[in-house]
């Protein structure tokens, strides 16, 4: 267990293991069979789909849970019964307010804790849980804001802790092997990126915010439902219950017609990060790895639609300036500046763009995806999270997958796989993971215990730590910024954590949120 002298001994330590480990945290000894006693933020959807994996490790010792609607708790027990029959979890403490959670860290002699809530609580809960060196385990996106990154970052390495962003791509073979062949240069210089998805399928755009508009009274909160937890650091506004049926309301997935909870807060600035937040972090994370990408320099929203101040566009398309950069995996090897456009909103690059593709796919361009464009040939994800990477050289006729592609072949390996590397036989690398302790909840349990691989490319034995996602998520929060400013190039400084040049003063009034009195951290 856990506790306060023993916390002051991490953060004390912290400081040694970042210089002499380039970040790499050495955790206390443990006795042996000793369990990872870890708490859960946000225990249904998303959030069951993260706390229950690591308790299938067997590495796993739940000793809290807490999620703003009581009605969760009900819920993720009756699903565990069936999912855990040898388990009783309906003795685990239960909080509907993260605060007082965290108050009790010690005494429940936490050790990590999964939080999986609306996007606007990221940073609250996983900062103050790091000051008390608790190791986090934080749904995509990361943070909301520009100025909570810089402070999540500066937290993570004062205090020693392990850190994974939710991005369960990162752990798929396919992901990791076409992530080293691009680090090889096989494409030549890449100077353009396309990424695109089908998202948002929840309410969003102007729909949304005439509605709320309209409604300043607000409707009963539902029983069981902490409205005051649930808006944690947000401004203080009434709770809106569910659209009606003839509500002009985009909602192509029928998601209930929930205004704010549940799943459906994504869509509004307050809360969310709209669809660049919520899928970039997965359809990005390809091209950001194999390219090595790493500061933005400029962003602007050329094309949008739906705009409105309370909610994210239907619609848009952005354009993201990453700045020339020495490589990292290639000494001496100068990476050139890299054009990536964001589309949103079921928008697409022309097929014309990738002639190769489109002529094998009836010229159709796959639903989501990342094509990334070289100097030699182009490289191409047909999915969400990289579980179908394939590849075309300039003297190819086709694309190959990834591991069946002859030049792709050759390249070495250079970042362990979590499960087993194979081609799946029907022309689609596999994504298929060996077990739960091999994929990319275990490889955050295993951190804890000091064990598993080292990469060298994150300084840490999780892929998605804070050398990966912090730089990662300051472009894509700097092209939600852009959203708010369509039309309008945005110049971001980086070491000054704010927007310079034309545009300033506009775009820095996103930089940092609206935290609500008692809230703050």
């Amino acid at each position: 267990m856990i506790n306060s002298s023993r916390r002051g001994f991490l953060r004390g330590l912290a400081g040694v293991s970042l210089l002499s480990a380039g970040g790499c945290f050495t955790p206390h000894p443990r006795k042996p069979g000793q369990k990872v006693r870890l708490a859960a933020v946000g225990i249904m959807g998303k959030g069951y789909s993260d706390w229950t994996p690591m308790l299938k490790t067997g590495l796993v010792e739940m000793v809290a849970f807490c999620d703003a609607d009581a009605n969760m708790l009900t819920q993720a027990l009756e699903k565990a019964k069936k999912d855990f029959p040898d388990l009783d979890l309906s003795k685990v403490p239960f909080y509907t307010d993260y605060r007082k959670l965290l108050d009790d860290a010690d005494a429940l002699g936490i050790d990590a804790m999964t939080i999986s809530t609306p996007d606007h609580v990221h940073a609250p809960v996983a900062i103050q849980a790091m000051k008390q060196g608790i190791h986090v385990y934080v749904q995509k996106p990361l943070v909301r804001t520009l100025w909570e990154l810089d402070y999540f970052n500066k937290t993570a390495r004062e205090n020693g802790v392990i850190v994974q962003m939710g991005n369960q791509g990162s752990s798929l073979d396919s992901m990791r092997r076409c992530t080293e062949v691009l680090q090889s240069g096989i494409l030549g210089d890449v100077k353009e990126v396309h990424v695109w998805t089908n998202r948002p399928v929840w309410p969003q755009g102007k729909g949304v915010a005439d509605w709320v508009k309209g409604h300043p009274k607000g409707d009963p909160v539902r029983p069981g439902l902490d409205w005051n937890a649930w808006l944690a650091t947000a401004a203080d506004r009434p709770f809106l219950d569910k659209y009606p049926d003839n509500a002009d309301v985009y909602d192509p997935w029928n998601l209930g017609k929930n205004v704010y909870h549940t799943f459906t807060w994504r869509g509004f600035f307050d809360f969310g990060a709209g669809a660049f937040g919520d899928m970039a972090c997965h359809t990005m994370n390809l091209a950001f790895r194999g390219l090595e990408l790493g500061g933005v320099s400029d962003a602007e929203c050329t094309m949008i639609e739906s705009e409105n101040d309370i909610a994210y566009p239907l619609k848009s398309i952005v354009k993201l300036t990453y700045k020339e950069r020495d490589s990292k995996v290639r000494p001496g090897v100068k990476l050139p500046a890299v054009t990536l456009y964001w589309y949103d909103g079921n928008e697409k690059p022309s097929p014309e763009i990738m002639p190769k593709w489109a002529a094998k796919n009836g010229g159709k361009v796959p639903n989501t995806g990342c094509l990334i464009m070289g100097s030699k040939g182009q490289v191409l994800m047909q999915d969400d999270y990289g579980a179908k990477c394939a590849i075309a050289l300039d003297a190819d006729k086709e694309f190959k997958d990834v591991f069946q592609h002859e030049a792709a072949k050759a390249v070495a390996r250079s970042i362990p796989f979590c499960g087993s590397a194979s081609d799946a036989g029907d022309g689609k690398s596999t994504v298929e993971m060996k077990g739960f302790a091999e994929g990319h909840y275990g490889e955050f349990i295993n951190a804890i215990f000091g064990k598993g691989p080292y990469y060298e490319q994150t300084h840490s034995r999780c892929f998605a730590d804070i050398e990966y996602c912090i730089p990662q998520m300051e472009g894509i929060l700097v092209g939600c910024v852009a959203q708010r400013l369509p039309g309008k190039k945005l110049s971001w400084c980086s070491k000054y954590q704010k927007f310079c040049a034309d545009n300033k003063d506009a775009a820095n009034a996103f930089v940092k949120p609206y935290i609500r009195k008692g809230f703050e951290f």
